[in-house]
């Protein structure tokens, strides 16, 4: 329990408190307009000054790095593992706490001597493992054993003491706004009995899955180097690839070089053309040989005996001299068609001979010819190979890459498929450890009811339900709404003080509860006094402190059992919204 807070800060008000229930009072002052309020009394600075002795960062924000408040120590007296000691921390040294007293042979790292102060000294990161143990049985030694996501000093602690401006009183189950799902389910399972480690392997999986699907996401869009596609899509691109090389690698291996591969190149062409124009000369005579047995079939002389018979049939009797003229002029014709024929069959034999010549060399230039492709078939220059053999270089590699990104595609599929049944298992393991910490989970249900049915007497109690889904253990309560307008501050009510007795028992616990004032916001007077006297009787029978800060008009006159006085719990200090009378007796920014 804390016994003293105190400071070197000469207006600092000092706080002495005691076992059981404890209540810190704001009051307005005579002065004060109805527009002044107390926020700046200091009750939420109480809150804020033990954080920060008890190990909490202290940033440039910190109000104790402020110019006001910076050179002075701030400290707390309090039992720690059965002993009283007293330590002390600044906004100047907010790196280190200062151990003013007390027995420190227990402590599992030891402090050492200031060469400034010579007072014994603790790091404040070492600070917070020693309270991890001492408090919450949380071994330094093994502080590596329990991996990443595991349960630490101040995750815990902040739920016995909850921050307003951090957002603790949003809901039961966050003791900061900015309190991972996560650490709520590894703290809360801790505390309660569970086997956390569920908890830690759950948020494991979901790192893991995390990964898989960024790295499906930058697959997507293209910028994971050595993945494309699907693992199905993917074997059929490897199963191509490699048959292609494997192709191009046969022609290589057949594939021979030929020296003079050009020359060879340009004979083939200069045949092909040779064959051609051979070709075309032939076309050429073929066509005159036509022309030439045309003309030879019509040359013939004409017929002395029809012109005769012309005249004849005139009644013209021609001189025995035309007629011999005629026949004279006849065997002339008849020696010219001769001697025409003659010429013409020797056309045509001399054109034929061409014909029959070109047609003998068109095949040996085929010859030739057929045996020039046969080499370029079969071979080729170095040039073309070394073509070949880059060709063959690049479908390897492409072969090779898509291998690696089917490896890549298998894997995360893989990797998916093991997370889907990991997630199954953790849910398994879950169940069963609800069926062997069922003493555990009926403990608290019963608890919170019993905490529920208090604050709201006869009417219907709220309820506690902690569940195994496949996202790791919930924990939700519900109290019905229409019963108070602080429903959600009540329901952090009764699940911080059934939390912080359960941790009593257990024996994991800071030894103390404190409530701010913000957390009776909104509330009905007559269960806020329920709730202080609730907190009064669960204290005092689980053997913590139940610290309350409060506004003076804000605690119940009325709701109290006849038997409990409320003022005897109210601590002698008063704080106030005068410029000394708040907790460190000075105003700042």
């Amino acid at each position: 329990m804390i016994r003293r807070v105190y400071s070197n800060l000469a207006s600092f008000r000092e706080l002495l408190l005691h076992d059981g229930l404890n209540i810190v009072l704001a009051d307005k002052s005579e002065a004060a307009s109805n527009k002044q309020t107390r926020n700046g009394a200091g009750k939420t600075s109480l809150i804020e000054l033990i954080h920060f002795v008890f190990g909490s960062s202290a940033n440039k924000d910190s109000i104790f790095r402020s110019d006001e408040l910076a050179p002075w120590r701030f400290g707390i007296e309090f039992d720690l593992a059965d002993q009283e000691v007293s330590v002390e921390r600044s906004g100047e040294n907010h790196g280190k706490i200062f151990v003013v007293s007390g027995d420190v042979s227990n402590w599992p790292i030891q402090p050492t001597i200031d060469k400034n102060s010579g007072s014994l000294v603790v790091a404040n990161t070492k600070w917070r493992a020693i309270l991890g143990e001492l408090m919450f049985d949380l071994p330094t030694h093994r502080e590596a054993e329990r991996g990443r996501f595991s349960p630490t000093f101040r995750s815990l602690f902040s739920y016995f003491v909850r921050r307003q401006d951090s957002g603790g009183f949003n809901s039961h189950l966050a003791q900061s706004s900015q309190q991972q799902s996560w650490d709520q389910q590894v703290a809360l399972g801790y505390l309660i009995g569970l086997d956390w480690s569920i908890s830690q392997s759950f948020q494991e999986l979901r790192e893991q899955e995390k990964t898989i699907k960024e790295l499906k996401r930058t697959a997507r869009d293209g910028t994971l180097p050595g993945f494309r596609g699907t693992a199905a899509s993917l074997r059929t691109q490897v199963t191509l690839a490699e048959s292609k090389a494997r192709q191009l690698r046969s022609q290589l291996d057949a594939f021979n070089v030929v020296p003079e591969f050009q020359q060879i190149e340009q004979e083939a062409a200069d045949l092909t053309e040779a064959m051609n124009r051979l070709g075309n000369e032939n076309t050429a005579d073929r066509q005159l040989l036509d022309e030439l047995h045309r003309s030879l079939e019509t040359e013939r002389p004409p017929e002395i005996n029809d012109l005769q018979k012309m005249y004849s049939e005139a009644n013209v009797v021609l001189p025995e001299l035309v007629v011999k003229r005629f026949e004279e002029a006849a065997d002339f014709d008849r020696t010219i068609i001769e001697n025409r024929k003659a010429h013409l069959q020797s056309e045509i034999e001399s054109t034929e001979h061409r014909v029959r010549a070109r047609d003998l060399k068109k095949t040996e230039l085929e010859e030739r010819r057929s045996e020039i492709m046969l080499v370029l078939k079969t071979g080729g220059a170095l040039d073309q190979y070394t073509l070949l053999q880059e060709e063959l270089g690049r479908l390897q590699g492409d072969a090779e890459t898509l291998r690696q990104q089917l490896s890549t595609a298998e894997k995360l599929e893989s990797s998916q498929t093991r997370a889907e049944i990991e997630r199954r298992q953790l849910q398994e393991r879950l169940r069963q450890d609800f069926h062997e910490q069922h003493e555990t989970l009926d403990e608290a249900i019963v608890l919170f009811e019993e905490l529920s049915e208090a604050l709201y007497e006869r009417e219907r109690a709220g309820n506690l339900t902690i569940d195994a889904t496949e996202n790791g253990p919930t924990f939700d309560v519900h109290i019905d709404a229409q019963r108070s307008r602080g429903i959600n501050n009540m329901q952090i009510f009764c699940f911080d003080m059934m939390i912080a007795i359960i941790a009593a028992r257990r024996g994991i616990s800071p030894g103390f509860l404190v409530h701010d004032s913000h957390l009776f916001d909104g509330v009905d007077e007559r269960q806020v006094a329920r709730a202080i006297q609730i907190g009064h009787e669960r204290s005092e029978e689980s053997g913590f402190q139940y610290l309350v800060t409060m506004n003076s008009d804000a605690l119940p006159e009325d709701g109290f059992d006849p038997s409990f006085d409320v003022n005897e719990y109210i601590l002698p200090l008063k704080l106030d919204d005068t410029a000394k009378g708040g907790l460190f007796g000075v105003r700042f920014n």
